[in-house]
C-alpha cells in the first residue's frame, strides 16, 4: 500500500486510541503509571518514525514490512524506556506493545479498508475520523499527565544533620536527603511505591527494613553500624541501586531478602557491601544481583538458597573467607560474568568452606558462563546432588 504521510498518522492515532484507553484503565487498577508512559511513548516514537523515515524512504510498503517495522518500533521503545527511566516490567511491557501491534494490523489490513471503500486510494488518510482520534489521543495523555501530577507521592526532604529514627513509613512518599543528613536507628517501610533516597543510616537492629510492600526503592543509601541487616527485606520487591553497606559483627548480613517469590522480581545492583556473615543473601526470591562489590566477608558474599531463583552477573568479589557465590538449596541461578578472587579458607576441615569461588549445594542448579576466577584454593565445587551447566569460554585459574 501507497501511504501518504497523512495516511500514516491518521492511521496510527486511530489505531492508537483503543490501546490508549486500556493502558489508562491498567494505570488505575494497579496503580502504577507505566502503562500511560509506554503508550506514550509507542505512540510518540511511531509519529517521529513516520515523519522522518518511512515517509522518506517507503513510497510503498507491502504488508510484510510491518512485522520488521514493528521489531524496529518495539526496539526504540525500549531503549525510550531506559533513557527516561520509566519502571516498566520487561515481560508485561513488551506484551502491551505486541497487543497493540496486533490490534493495529487488524484494522489496516481488515477494518479501515472495510469501513472506508476508499481507504486504499487515499492512502491510509481516514479524514474527521483521523483528526477526531488525534484530538482524543491527545486529550487522554494530557488528562493522564494531570491525573498523575495530582495524585503524586509526597516528598520528605530531611535536612543535613542527625535525625533520631526508626522512621517508620506506612504511606506511599519519597524519603530524601540532603546532602549530610544520617538517620539513626533505622527505617522502617511499609507501604508499596515507597522511595528511599541520598540518605545515611546508621545503627538500628535492622538499617533499612521492607516489610510486605511492593516497588520500593532504594536509591544511594549508605548503611552502617546494623546489629542483624543492613538491608533487611521480607514479603516485598524492591529495586536497589547504588547502595553502600558496611556491616561490622560476625553475624551480620549487608542485603536479606527473603520469603519475596510471589512478590515479583527484586534487584540489587551497583552496591558496594562488606564486611559481616554473608553480603548479598535471598531466601525463597525472585532476584536479580549484578553489578555489585562484595568483600571482605566471614561465611559467604553472594547466595541463593532456599528455592531462590535469579541471576548473579558482572559482580566483582574479593577477600570472601569461605564460599564466593553459592546457590542452595533447590535454587535455580544463573552465575554470569562475575570476577571472584582471592577467596580464603572458613572453619578448617569443612569442604564445603574451602575458600570455594562458586559453589552449588543440595538439589541446587547453576548456569555458569564466562567467570572469571581468580586465586581461590578451590575455584568449583559441587555438593549433595547439584548440577551445574558450565560454558566452554568460563575461565578459572587458581
Amino acid at each position: 500500500m501507497s501511504y501518504t504521510l497523512r495516511g500514516r498518522i491518521d492511521s496510527r492515532l486511530v489505531s492508537a486510541l483503543g490501546p490508549a484507553v486500556v493502558a489508562a484503565i491498567l494505570a488505575l487498577a494497579i496503580h502504577r503509571w507505566w502503562p500511560v508512559e509506554v503508550a506514550a511513548l509507542m505512540v510518540g516514537a511511531g509519529i517521529v518514525l513516520d515523519l522522518l523515515v518511512y515517509d522518506r524512504v517507503l513510497d510503498y510498503q507491502p504488508g510484510w514490512v510491518a512485522l520488521p517495522l514493528g521489531a524496529l518500533e518495539l526496539g526504540v521503545v525500549v531503549a525510550l524506556t531506559h533513557a527516561v527511566h520509566v519502571q516498566a516490567p520487561l515481560g508485561p511491557a513488551v506484551a502491551y506493545f505486541w497487543a497493540a501491534w496486533l490490534v493495529a494490523q487488524l484494522l489496516g489490513h481488515v477494518a479501515y479498508p472495510w469501513l472506508r471503500l476508499s481507504y486504499g486510494d487515499d492512502g491510509g488518510e481516514l479524514g474527521r475520523t483521523g483528526k477526531s482520534a488525534a484530538t482524543a489521543v491527545a486529550l487522554l495523555f494530557v488528562a493522564a499527565g494531570a491525573v498523575g501530577f495530582a495524585t503524586r507521592p509526597p516528598v520528605v526532604t530531611l535536612a543535613a544533620g542527625v535525625h533520631e529514627g526508626p522512621i517508620v513509613i506506612t504511606h506511599q512518599e519519597v524519603l530524601q536527603g540532603k546532602p549530610g543528613a544520617v538517620v539513626h536507628g533505622g527505617i522502617v517501610v511499609r507501604a508499596s511505591g515507597v522511595v528511599v533516597k541520598n540518605l545515611a543510616v546508621v545503627g538500628g537492629t535492622n538499617g533499612i527494613t521492607i516489610e510486605s510492600a511492593k516497588r520500593v526503592r532504594l536509591e544511594n543509601v549508605r548503611v552502617a553500624g546494623a546489629q542483624l541487616d543492613g538491608i533487611h527485606v521480607r514479603f516485598s520487591q524492591v529495586m536497589i541501586t547504588g547502595c553502600s553497606v558496611v556491616s561490622g559483627g560476625p553475624f551480620t548480613q549487608g542485603i536479606d531478602i527473603s520469603y519475596s517469590m510471589t512478590y515479583g522480581m527484586s534487584a540489587v545492583e551497583g552496591c558496594d557491601v562488606s564486611g559481616g556473615s554473608e553480603g548479598i543473601v535471598t531466601h525463597d526470591s525472585m532476584v536479580m544481583v549484578g553489578g555489585n562489590r562484595v568483600h571482605g566477608t566471614s561465611l559467604r558474599a553472594i547466595t541463593m538458597t532456599e528455592m531462590s531463583m535469579g541471576q548473579v552477573a558482572q559482580n566483582t568479589i574479593d577477600g570472601a573467607r569461605g564460599v564466593g557465590v553459592y546457590c542452595g538449596d533447590h535454587s535455580q541461578c544463573e552465575i554470569a560474568r562475575n570476577i571472584v578472587s582471592g577467596t580464603r579458607r572458613g572453619a578448617p576441615d569443612d569442604p564445603s568452606a574451602a575458600g570455594v569461588a562458586i559453589e552449588e549445594n543440595y538439589y541446587a542448579f547453576a548456569y555458569l558462563d564466562r567467570n572469571v576466577l581468580l586465586g581461590n584454593p578451590t575455584p568449583l565445587a559441587i555438593f549433595d546432588n547439584s548440577r551445574i551447566t558450565r560454558q566452554k569460554d568460563e575461565f578459572d585459574q587458581t
